[in-house]
């Protein structure tokens, strides 16, 4: 049976007990319209550039930030309110500034993005049960 976020979830869309590889591949196409232009907005905000923007598809992991400046994003994140995904997004910038999760780094967050705590928390309580629609 399908599950579904109602308005909490991204235009309300119903999520299949399993994502076939058609559904992550329409994710993922979905991903690289969105969030390169989440990105652009909000890296001169943040006051940082970035590398290459890979979209892919993790049992583990929503965003990453390597140290030459390459993001990573979950196709998943297509699943979630467009909150949760400017949150991620935002995370995975500051990573620009410091890459750890120091005082600093939050700092730098939740200037741009005030409601970070908000949106991680609806992704670490949801987040899951997405993941497991990848994975059976």
């Amino acid at each position: 049976m399908p599950i579904s976020f109602g308005n909490s979830g991204r235009r309300g869309r119903e999520i299949p007990d399993r994502l076939s590889a058609e559904d992550i591949r329409a994710l993922a196409a979905e991903a690289l319209e969105v969030i390169p232009k989440r990105v652009a907005y909000y890296a001169p905000l943040m006051g940082v550039t970035c590398n290459r923007i890979t979209i892919r598809n993790q049992k583990t992991r929503w965003g990453s930030c390597s140290s030459k400046g390459n993001l990573n994003f979950n196709c998943l994140l297509m699943l979630c309110p467009p909150e949760v995904i400017d949150s991620v997004v935002v995370h995975e910038l500051a990573h620009r500034r410091e890459m750890n999760h120091s005082k600093r780094f939050y700092a730098h967050v939740l200037r741009v993005y005030p409601e970070y705590y908000k949106w991680n928390k609806w992704l670490k309580d949801n987040g899951p049960a997405l993941i497991r629609r990848m994975t059976g």
